[in-house]
């Protein structure tokens, strides 16, 4: 009799509470997924009606809702496998699951032999083995330009004494049972969230090396490698946060929003942690996070327990972190404000035609950055120096040239308003002169931003709100390894190759500059 069947209670009404709870139980799961098959059954036909709209009189529009309709699916596909299902639900879906196909016998082969370690027969402890053979199973890998399938061939060995059978251990695959290998993984993964191809795309890009990878097994496969990597994405934040300088931005995100048949805004946060520019050698980072929406409070959470400088745009949101708690208390947070946001608006007044005001104060804060750009990379106490000695007096002039200009303009006149957004910031952008580890911009964060507006032309948006939190924990990965020196498909290959199987206290050894990667280059 098993344990769990020996816990049972033994009065019939309270078994027969038990079975009810567990129908119950059941019953929910059953209506979750009914709804969820409802509403992919509803998408594909969609899709199909589309489709074939396509291929009569072609139009933008026709092409906007089929790419909609094909990130939806992605996403709903992948929030489905993301989800352990129970020992229950597994068994069912096990018996309706189909017949896997198998790989494809063009490919090349590539065997890893695992040979059985020096051990001793668990059953009696003898170590005399006679040759039984090998366990071979397949999956399906991806290397540069090619597919392969490696052969993981696992030793057999049986034990002379009592026929006991021993088989070599192999590494856990990422994903459990699952046909794609680390590599194959990894490109998947930096193909949609670094190089902006859905995942449909990719599957007819496949097709064409005669592998066929549909868009929804691929879906699946983004679900399942998501959970693995969270915990090594939340040890990435918190080596973000724990820095002292911070840079901060934000940038909108169209989100699908299947209910009412458009998309909505989302919101994707970046932070950046880079000392580089004043000798610090502690490891850059960034960190990405996911909103439905711009609301103040997502601001306060990602960054309650951080204490320092951070550099920010204008945003009001961030405004509550620049007062103290407490009356007498220091805030928790310094601003330091973005000269690049002042002279790109200085820079816009010259767009439409002659504008020798905002030229001339774009020279002027040009001289700052020139004075920036000789200082970079040396220590904080010789940058410091150098501002004071040189920034300080030009940083003073800058301000009176401002407030003269200012009462000779009209107070309505674009030049005004640029001149006044200046002013209202003066303490914030002036913070870089006395500290050399406060930069003269934001220019760290709008770098990490940089690649999400090139994202919105190719992908149009994200599948759902899972969909962008699942690609800023993603990205959090792809661009903090392109920080580090890293190729982002490598790093992640050689992550997934190992995660599966890799104690959760040192899951750090896995961050860029972690053991791993420090053995490798070693």
């Amino acid at each position: 009799m098993s344990q769990a069947v020996a816990d049972l209670p033994e009065d019939i009404e309270t078994l027969r509470a038990i079975i009810a709870a567990q129908a119950a139980q059941l019953a929910e799961a059953d209506r979750r997924l009914h709804t969820r098959d409802t509403l992919i059954e509803k998408l594909k036909a969609q899709l199909a009606l589309l489709h074939r709209a396509r291929f009569g009189a072609s139009s933008e529009k026709v092409e906007r809702q089929i790419e909609q309709l094909e990130l939806a699916l992605e996403d709903i596909e992948a929030a489905a496998s993301e989800t352990a299902p129970s020992p229950v639900a597994k068994a069912e879906a096990e018996k309706a699951k189909p017949a896997r196909q198998p790989l494809p016998e063009h490919l090349p082969r590539f065997e890893e032999i695992h040979e059985v370690e020096d051990c001793a027969c668990p059953t009696c402890g003898g170590r005399d083995f006679l040759k039984a053979g090998s366990v071979v199973s397949e999956v399906l890998d991806y290397i540069p330009a090619s597919f392969r399938v490696v052969r993981h061939v696992r030793r057999k060995l049986v034990c002379k004494g009592c026929d006991t059978e021993i088989k070599a251990a192999m590494p856990s695959p990422p994903i459990e049972r699952g046909k794609p290998g680390a590599g194959l993984l990894a490109h998947v993964l930096v193909a949609k969230y670094c190089d902006h191809l859905p995942l449909y795309r990719q599957s007819g890009i496949y097709a064409r090396e005669n592998v066929e990878l549909s868009r929804s097994t691929m879906a699946h496969w983004v679900g399942q490698v998501s959970p693995l990597l969270a915990p090594l994405v939340e040890a990435l934040r918190t080596h973000v946060f724990a820095g002292s300088r911070l840079h901060g931005d934000d940038t909108p995100v169209p989100v699908l929003d299947p209910g009412r048949g458009r998309t909505k805004e989302g919101r994707l946060w970046v932070y950046v942690r880079d000392g580089r520019p004043w000798k610090d050698e502690t490891p850059p980072a960034v960190a990405y996070f996911y909103s439905p929406d711009r609301k103040g409070e997502h601001p306060r959470k990602h960054l309650e327990n951080f204490r320092g400088v951070l550099h920010a745009d204008g945003y009001a949101g961030f405004r509550h972190l620049y007062e103290p708690s407490k009356l007498g208390e220091a805030p928790p947070v310094l601003e330091a404000a973005c000269m690049a946001h002042v002279r790109r608006k200085f820079f816009d007044l010259t767009v439409s035609g002659p504008a020798p005001i905002a030229e001339e104060a774009i020279k002027r804060i040009g001289e700052l950055y020139d004075i920036e750009a000789l200082i970079r990379g040396a220590t904080p106490e010789r940058r410091q120096e150098i501002r004071q000695k040189q920034t300080a007096p030009r940083f003073a002039t800058l301000r009176g040239w401002f407030e003269t200009t200012l009462v000779q303009l009209p107070q309505k006149a674009k030049t005004a308003e640029v001149i006044r957004y200046a002013l209202t910031r003066w303490t914030a952008l002036g913070r870089f002169i006395d500290d050399g580890t406060i930069e003269i911009d934001n220019n760290a964060a709008e770098r990490a931003v940089r690649p999400i507006p090139l994202g919105r032309k190719n992908w149009l948006f994200a599948g759902s709100d899972k969909g962008g939190a699942r690609a800023a924990d993603v990205m959090s990965l792809i661009e903090t390894a392109k920080l580090n020196g890293l190729d982002p498909e490598a790093y992640l290959r050689t992550v997934l190759a190992r995660i599966a199987d890799y104690p959760a206290k040192k899951i750090a050894d896995l961050l860029p500059w972690g053991d791993v990667f420090q053995a490798k280059t070693a």
